[in-house]
């Protein structure tokens, strides 16, 4: 197998993004992937499908009023950018890019490429803070119809029609272990063939070698994710700003997503920034039926639930459910446990739980209308309701005392006290008597409600948690869940690998998580969601388009 133009390492969506512009450029690929066929599309595939776009006509229907500048605004001050003149240079142009791309062409162009999306736009991390602070000013997740699934389809699609054209030829359990230098630039790939294997999409895979190989091409493009699932990585770049590292954690990516292309691309010569800025989720659950080891979801929780840390202290403001993922992470990890809880009622279950991931929520993922009205009706949806059945984390009781004592035992500690977290709750309870308040999280409980998409689908009308007719009492003992690297190698506009002189290695491109999806780290600090998936689209496109001009 030779003649190709490029080889594309790694088959998640930046890969396929790639892959396919170049292909359509009249490139040759090889796309690489050591996982088996059924998990083309990498973790994007697993994805709840949410993408950041800016002054978009479903945001326009919904009464938001948004911009490039509003949105600008808010990206500056959510990645509070710090090391301009070094590991944030090439990082800020990327974000500024991507920002316009956000406010452009981007939806017109997932239009041209079949990708449609659901009505009602979502509200992520709210911020809290200032104006000119961390946050979306205004609803910006958009949620694709089909989830993850549909978004990484159309892109399949065409590399499968280029396969079948033979522009691309793709070789899963293929693991590259070098990148090849002649007189310092990549001109191929070695790695080893790992054994065939049936397993399901994100089930581990055999590692056994039965074979070698060797690749050469004029470029190499790197497109192999990040360091979700090697806990060892994630403490050794654990920054001290967000405490110790924790000591428990469980992952919201499969095995595979470890990491060794950015010390296989570093031992190359390609420079890795930013290696302390990570996104990991504050409310994570065991998976009751796991695809993978620590299998762990994330609930996507609307503003309503009281959140306590393990010692039963409710966090402070604005240390809401879904207001600032990392600021949130901060504060539980400084309090010495690496698990927090939340406190809700069964009214906050059934319209304000959401579960992040394609199978999750198949009526979205199986585009299913009628599925997805009965999210209307009364109770909440059934794999919420699963999860509370079988799901490890969750505590169900009619009042709080009892339920302290539940807590109590599903961790084998005696760290709440029944009357301390009573006390807690009755005064936010007094705070339901008027429709003013002292209480932060109140006041945004009913700031939320003035959004219509909120009202409609995602915020429960504010009650008293304590008031029986809104039972049963519900607590979730929520633990770190492991997702995303924020830093990753450099790479300029064009998507070129540089070296720790700031020059491009000839030959070694990179896209998606495994360069902070873009420059290193295009989100800075902390991120706007859906940012990740898009960062990927962006990145992929941005390098495939540049290497094919460079290429002709």
């Amino acid at each position: 197998m030779t003649n190709h133009d490029v080889i594309v390492v790694g088959a998640g969506l930046a890969g396929l993004v790639a892959t396919k512009e170049l292909a359509d450029a009249g490139k040759k690929i090889l796309l690489l992937d050591q996982e088996p066929e059924a998990s083309l599309g990498g973790q994007a595939w697993w994805s709840f499908g949410g993408l950041f776009l800016v002054d978009s006509p479903e945001q326009r229907r919904m009464g938001v009023k948004d911009s490039q500048e509003l949105a600008w605004q808010d990206w500056l001050g959510t990645a509070a950018f710090d090391r301009e003149n070094d590991e944030d240079y090439w990082a800020r142009k990327w974000a500024e890019a991507y920002v316009d791309f956000a406010a452009g062409e981007k939806r017109e162009w997932l239009r041209q490429m079949g990708v449609k999306f659901f009505p009602v736009v979502g509200w992520a991390e709210r911020g809290g803070y200032d104006a000119a602070g961390h946050g979306n000013s205004v609803p910006r997740f958009h949620i694709t119809w089909g989830t993850g699934p549909g978004l990484v389809k159309p892109f399949e699609q065409r590399v499968r029609k280029h396969m079948t054209n033979k522009t691309v030829d793709y070789l899963p359990r293929h693991r590259v272990d070098e990148l090849l230098l002649d007189r310092g630039a990549i001109t191929g790939v070695q790695g080893s063939v790992l054994a065939p294997s049936s397993v399901e999409r994100g089930e581990p895979s055999s590692r056994e070698v039965v074979d070698t190989f060797e690749y050469h091409a004029q470029a190499v493009m790197v497109t192999s994710g990040g360091i979700g699932a090697n806990f060892e990585l994630i403490r050794r770049n654990w920054p001290s700003r967000l405490g110790s590292p924790p000591d428990h954690m469980i992952s919201g990516v499969p095995a595979h997503v470890d990491g060794q292309m950015l010390s296989i691309t570093e031992q190359a010569g390609g420079r890795i920034v930013n290696r302390d800025r990570m996104w990991h989720y504050t409310e994570g659950i065991k998976n009751w039926h796991p695809v993978w080891a620590k299998h762990g979801i994330r609930i996507l929780p609307g503003p309503s639930s009281l959140w306590f840390d393990a010692e039963g202290n409710r966090l402070p403001a604005p240390n809401f459910p879904g207001f600032d993922t990392l600021g949130t992470l901060e504060v539980i990890q400084k309090t010495g446990y690496s698990y927090s809880w939340f406190i809700l009622t069964q009214r906050i279950i059934e319209r304000e739980f959401a579960l992040s991931g394609s199978e999750q929520n198949p009526d979205l993922t199986e585009q299913d209308v009628k599925k997805l009205l009965s999210r209307v009706l009364p109770g909440a949806p059934d794999q919420v309701e699963a999860f509370k059945a079988y799901g490890e984390d969750f505590v169900i009781a009619e009042n709080i005392e009892n339920l302290v004592v539940g807590m109590n035992k599903l961790t084998g500690k005696r760290l709440l006290d029944i009357d301390h977290v009573k006390r807690q709750v009755q005064a936010r309870d007094r705070e339901m008597d008027n429709k003013f308040t002292k209480d932060l999280q109140i006041t945004a409980i009913r700031g939320a409600r003035t959004y219509l998409g909120d009202k409609l689908i995602r915020v429960a009308a504010p009650h008293k948690l304590l008031d029986r007719k809104n039972g049963p009492l519900i607590a979730v003992k929520l633990h770190i869940l492991s997702r995303k690297t924020l830093g990753g190698l450099q790479t300029d506009l064009s998507g070129r690998v540089l070296n720790e002189q700031g020059d491009s290695i000839p030959g070694l491109y990179a896209a998606g998580e495994v360069s902070g999806f873009g420059g290193g780290g295009l989100h800075g600090y902390r991120a706007l969601e859906g940012t990740f998936l898009g960062g990927c689209l962006f990145s992929g496109r941005q390098a495939g388009r540049a290497l094919a001009e460079e290429l002709d």
